[in-house]
């Protein structure tokens, strides 16, 4: 199975029926032992032909445009793209991205609230019209550089869970609203929908209910200024869990039918980015050093005093960290608790460990404490739910080597595709399904770790 970076064309494993996703990372892991032992990504596409499914089963009609940011990989957004899913994009290399793929600038939204002038004129000149605006010197830039710009105003919500920074930097007020309506008026730019972002991974689902009325009052302020206005974008924070989906259709659901009624011609979109790609990816990463530490020069937070004080705490470093498939440690606490893909018994005793990245910066701590059997340079740890965030661009710091990325799909998701009439070669013009043929012996199986 080959892995891939940049290469003009990609392969995408299909699985027999029976093998697994811990199939190919063995096999994989097989692979790399006699070839570098390089961090890599299994990529299992078929989820995200499930996670559509289950898009257009539990939130239909509303159209899902995918944030380019969460992971741009080329198996993404060509599967995505070929899934007839619309994209949101916050610069210009994202724009080309999608472009590349031949998606339409009608199925493409321009969702950065700071845009650089000239990004804007790449937009005006790639055709990509609909872009969101919360503020009047962002208006006046849009109006300068793309008068053809069709804008959704970006309005902040009354988010209690939510992190009070991000509604502070991005959205506007109801109450400014107004004053850009007039602004937009005297410019002659086009306002044509608002935006808003439940953020909190869409946590206090009560806020939809301020969110959707507030929107409302924006569309009726149009009316007054003659702004004919058809579109409303819910944005994003969806989780992966179909039952979290269910619950904001719930929530949602009465107060759209109520407020944007299907007569009244206002198209409802949103902006899942997680929700798509978070589980489809899994990192394995390879330990390059390991040290044992003295109980009483570090105890790392959580360990039990009430311990023998002769155990060791292992201290481990692995092949990626924060300057790559880790970097949003840097911004968020996220429990990246990994497994131990060597098969270890039951009884083993586990250990006080901790996970640093390979740059030598205090940073770069991946863990700060979990329990894990004792490991030796050269074992793999796997990392679940690795596909948001950190996937697409990403540092060369420290001569930092991006892993590979291996993709695949079973042939059930693969006929999934085809029962809903989606050719490969209608999009996915970089790719080809080749049949993946796995060999392992039985005992090569991943144990999950404390």
């Amino acid at each position: 199975m080959k892995g891939f970076l940049e290469d003009a064309n990609y392969s995408i494993g299909l699985l027999d029926e029976g093998a697994t996703l811990a199939d190919v990372i063995d096999n994989c892991i097989y692979e790399h032992t006699h070839a570098g032992k390089r961090a890599f990504y299994v990529g299992d596409l078929g989820k995200l032909v499930k996670k559509n499914i289950q898009w257009q089963n539990v939130m239909a009609p509303i159209k899902p445009f995918y944030p380019v940011r969460c992971n741009s990989t080329p198996g993404v957004l060509e599967i995505l793209g070929t899934l007839g899913v619309g994209f949101a994009c916050s610069s210009k290399s994202e724009m080309a991205l999608v472009q590349d793929l031949g998606i339409s600038p009608e199925n493409i939204i321009y969702t950065n609230p700071c845009k650089q002038a000239s990004q804007i004129k790449y937009a005006a000149k790639a055709g990509i019209n609909i872009m969101t605006c919360d503020s009047d010197i962002e208006l006046q830039k849009i109006a300068r550089n793309h008068p053809n710009a069709k804008l959704l105003l970006h309005i902040a919500t009354e988010d209690i869970i939510a992190d009070e920074e991000m509604n502070m930097k991005f959205g506007t007020t109801l109450k400014n609203c107004r004053h850009l309506m007039e602004c937009a008026k005297e410019l002659g730019v086009q306002i044509v929908g608002v935006k808003f972002h439940v953020s909190g991974s869409c946590k206090e689902l009560q806020t939809y209910i301020h969110a959707i009325s507030d929107a409302r009052c924006v569309f009726d302020m149009a009316e007054e200024f003659g702004f004919k206005m058809d579109m409303l974008d819910i944005g994003g924070g969806f989780t992966g869990s179909e039952l979290q989906l269910e619950e904001v259709n719930h929530i949602i659901r009465p107060l759209l039918d109520a407020y944007f009624p299907k007569e009244s011609g206002v198209s409802v979109v949103a902006e899942p980015g997680c929700y798509y790609v978070s589980s489809a990816f899994t990192l394995a990463v390879n330990i390059i050093a390991k040290k044992t530490v003295e109980y009483d020069k570090l105890l790392p937070s959580g360990v039990e005093q009430t311990r023998n004080d002769d155990e060791p705490i292992f201290t481990y470093y692995i092949n990626d960290g924060v300057y790559g498939s880790f970097a949003s440690k840097l911004s968020e606490k996220l429990n990246t608790i990994p497994e131990v893909h060597k098969k270890y018994k039951e009884d083993e005793p586990l250990f006080a460990s901790s996970l640093w990245g390979p740059s030598c910066d205090e940073l770069d701590q991946i863990v700060e404490n979990c329990l894990l059997p004792e490991l030796s340079v050269g074992d793999w740890l796997i990392f679940d739910n690795m596909g948001s965030g950190t996937l697409g661009e990403q540092s060369t710091f420290n001569d930092y080597q991006r892993p590979l990325i291996y993709y695949m799909m079973s042939f059930s998701d693969w006929d999934e595709m085809q029962d809903a009439g989606i050719a490969s070669d209608t999009l996915m013009k970089n790719f080809f399904f080749v049949p993946s043929c796995i060999q392992l012996s039985p005992e090569d199986r991943f144990s999950t770790a404390a």
